[in-house]
């Protein structure tokens, strides 16, 4: 088994990949890396604005080519969770490191997202949450090296979990 020296944590937004993600560097001493904010950066405009602008699929594109980019190493990143999306982004995030699903129930989800529009969520016009959460909870699971179910946990029971299931792989 090839040992990888980063972290990939994917889920649905509201899931914990930032919070969770900024935790599990400092214990590891690895840099965190959010690649929603790389996007911003680079786009000069908030995620809602690109999508609103661009849309859904243009977005697709830009979140594909800053993924595909990234080259760090001893990095926990925490992109979008549009980016299962975004199949070569993906094949390189697999490359470079081990991907953690972040699995929280959809009814969990909707008690933390306040407004879908301004979280800047990648959803289709016709799509309700919950068609984007099922389509998506496939791509995640297809994805994941490992998945943490976080039903019921509070976050410090997930960063333990994310870690113990990381031992011997990075």
């Amino acid at each position: 088994m090839i040992l990888k020296n980063n972290i990939v944590l994917i889920g649905m937004s509201a899931a914990g990949k930032s919070t969770i993600g900024v935790v599990i560097a400092k214990r590891l001493g690895y840099d965190f890396l959010d690649s929603d904010l790389l996007i911003q950066k680079q786009e000069k405009a908030l995620l809602s604005e690109i999508i609103e602008e661009k849309g859904v699929d243009g977005f697709l594109e830009i979140e594909n080519n800053v993924n595909l980019g990234i080259d760090v190493q001893n990095t926990v990143i925490a992109p979008g969770g549009s980016v299962v999306y975004c199949a070569e982004a993906m094949e390189h995030l697999k490359d470079i490191a081990v991907i953690v699903y972040l699995e929280v129930p959809l009814e969990i989800l909707k008690s933390r997202i306040k407004s879908l529009k301004s979280r800047g969520i990648v959803i289709r016009e016709n799509q309700s949450f919950e068609d984007v959460y099922f389509e998506r909870k496939e791509l995640f699971e297809k994805y994941a090296d490992i998945t943490i179910s976080e039903e019921s946990i509070r976050i410090e029971d997930s960063i333990e979990k994310v870690l113990d299931s990381l031992k011997g792989k990075i």
